[in-house]
């Protein structure tokens, strides 16, 4: 209750500023927003999974949409943002979530050297691994601090931070409170500065509320032996983070521990008293994470190696929370971030308990007409004897004058499907992917793309693993500045073991196919589609999670002004 009266006083208070603003100010300042809305009608499938929730049994149609207000003048920014979600499937694709209300607001001042700011916040610490304060809208992740900032610029070079709050928790809060600070700076070496150093220092703590321990109590009460332990209201982070640039070279390194702490671990096993163990349970250890990136660029020729090893560093509002719930933290991905639809397929989540990855980047420019990327990960768990996923990632760009351009590229994967997507005693996936996709200008306003992709998977004794084979297709044609048209087909060419059945038990090849219309007017997108969409893994910012079959129309409006 208090919170609803909260949101409407500042509402209120918003709206108050905007009206004696225009009334009596001579600087009327910036008003600026933005509109964005989805809508699902949902079409039962039952062959392809798409069935057994709400929306494809009765509701039939859900939509979300958010309405974005900001308003800027003699150095303070004002802004709300109003939610509304009806039977809709971007919380958890297995369920219906439908509400509406003020989804954020804030207050920032700037006074000299002095800013101030509250109500829902966004920030980060270096990249992220002790404390990020993110939205992910494609997956209904925001994580917003609901509290107050302190900012303290000593100079152009270097700044100091403080802020305590609550996470956001859609319309509500987490009751944990969140307290963190930063220091970070810059400092340039010589004539023109040719070394540089850009260094950081941040601290983060986590205290529970009583409601969230007597959750873990309940749960650590009932171990037995060395299972059992002793929980703690309070967790500590801290991060050092450096850029060191020189010349050509650049590099960052960041370093993090956080205290002993309560966490879930999907793998860990549970002593029963007269009976087998039983798979996951909590424990409480410390944490730590060692990241680093190398990149190098002259010329024709660009490189970035990157490093990270990981162990026990999940770190939530909530201990007893899972998947992309409640994460205060965000750990980067160490593989790249695909765009075909067969090469990002299975893409990994970052394991936060045990993992260690290597990435390489090398980019060449033959000539003004062709460019060269390669690209190669290994990730695997801190024994390094658990494969968890490897990538091989070769592409060739040609350009033709103002004509035409050709990508042609082969992805080879290992993708341990057990950890990732938890299915237990799967064999590692192995795919060879080739793709190529053309582009012509017809003229100064129409194009047309076409992409193939075919993936040739591995086998499981005489049977294809999970899905089997499977070939891709795309046209799009584009017709500035208005319309943009797309037809694809992803297709199960060879059926595997995970592939539907008919009414016999034999697998069948199905077909996937969309199309898409987006016309654009200005600063206004609209865009329609039918979709068939097989189970897989979908990834936005880094973040992943394993989403169901869909089968359905889809309309989304967004506009800025």
């Amino acid at each position: 209750m208090f919170q609803r009266l909260q949101k409407i006083f500042f509402l209120s208070f918003i709206i108050s500023v905007f009206i004696c603003t225009d009334i009596y100010a001579q600087d009327k300042g910036v008003f600026s927003g933005g509109f964005q809305s989805n809508a699902n009608f949902f079409i039962r499938d039952s062959l392809i999974g798409a069935a057994n929730i709400p929306q494809y049994d009765n509701q039939l149609i859900g939509a979300e949409a958010w309405l974005d207000l900001n308003y800027a003048i003699k150095g303070y920014s004002l802004g709300v943002r109003f939610d509304l979600f009806n039977n809709s499937n971007l919380r958890d694709p297995n369920s219906s979530y439908s509400d509406q209300g003020i989804g954020k607001y804030y207050i920032r001042k700037q006074l000299d050297k002095v800013g101030f700011q509250v109500g829902y916040i966004y920030d980060q610490i270096g990249s992220g691994i002790i404390y990020r304060a993110f939205e992910e809208r494609p997956q209904l992740i925001d994580n917003a601090l609901v509290g107050a900032q302190v900012d303290y610029r000593f100079n152009n070079d270097w700044k100091a931070s403080a802020f305590t709050g609550r996470q956001r928790n859609l319309f509500s809060t987490f009751q944990s409170i969140i307290k963190g600070a930063k220091l970070e700076g810059y400092y340039g070496f010589g004539k023109d500065n040719p070394l540089s150093i850009a260094p950081g220092f941040g601290i983060v703590n986590r205290t529970l509320d009583d409601e969230t321990m007597d959750r873990v109590i309940g749960v650590v009460k009932n171990y037995i032996g060395d299972d059992r332990f002793k929980p703690t209201y309070n967790v500590y982070l801290g991060s050092f983070y450096n850029t060191l640039s020189y010349k050509n070279f650049s590099w960052y390194v960041e370093a993090a521990y956080k205290s002993p702490d309560a966490f879930n671990d999907p793998m860990a096993s549970r002593t029963v008293l007269f009976g087998e163990p039983l798979q996951g349970r909590m424990r409480r250890a410390a944490g730590s994470v060692l990241y680093t990136a190398l990149s190098f660029a002259k010329g024709k020729l660009g490189i970035t190696l990157e490093g990270k090893r990981t162990e026990n560093f999940n770190f939530r509002v909530d201990p007893n929370l899972s998947r992309n719930f409640g994460q205060i933290n965000f750990i980067p991905p160490m593989n790249r971030q695909n765009t075909y639809r067969l090469t990002s397929r299975y893409s990994p989540a970052t394991q936060d308990l045990s993992e260690q990855a290597f990435q390489a980047d090398i980019k060449y420019r033959v000539n003004k007409k062709l460019f060269l990327n390669l690209n190669v990960s290994n990730i695997t768990d801190l024994t390094g004897n658990l494969l968890l996923y490897r990538e091989m990632y070769l592409t060739g760009t040609y350009k033709y004058k103002r004509l035409w351009q050709v990508i042609g590229g082969l992805q080879i994967q290992n993708y341990n499907q057990e950890i990732y997507e938890v299915k237990p005693e799967v064999p590692i996936v192995e795919t060879i992917i080739p793709f190529v996709d053309f582009l012509y200008k017809i003229d100064r306003k129409k194009s047309v793309r076409a992409e193939f992709q075919y993936m040739i998977i591995g086998e499981d004794g005489s049977t294809l693993q999970d899905y089997g084979d499977w070939a891709f297709g795309l046209v799009e044609f584009n017709m500035a500045p208005h319309w943009s048209l797309v037809v694809s087909d992803m297709y199960n060419i060879g059926p595997g073991k995970n592939a539907p059945s008919d009414a016999n038990g034999e697998k069948i090849d199905i077909h996937y196919p969309r199309f898409d219309v987006f016309y654009n007017n200005g600063s206004n997108r609209y865009g329609l589609s039918y979709v068939k969409q097989v189970e897989g893994i979908v990834c936005t910012g880094g973040i992943c999670r394993l989403e169901p079959a869909f089968s359905g129309v889809k309309f989304s409006i967004s506009s800025t002004f």
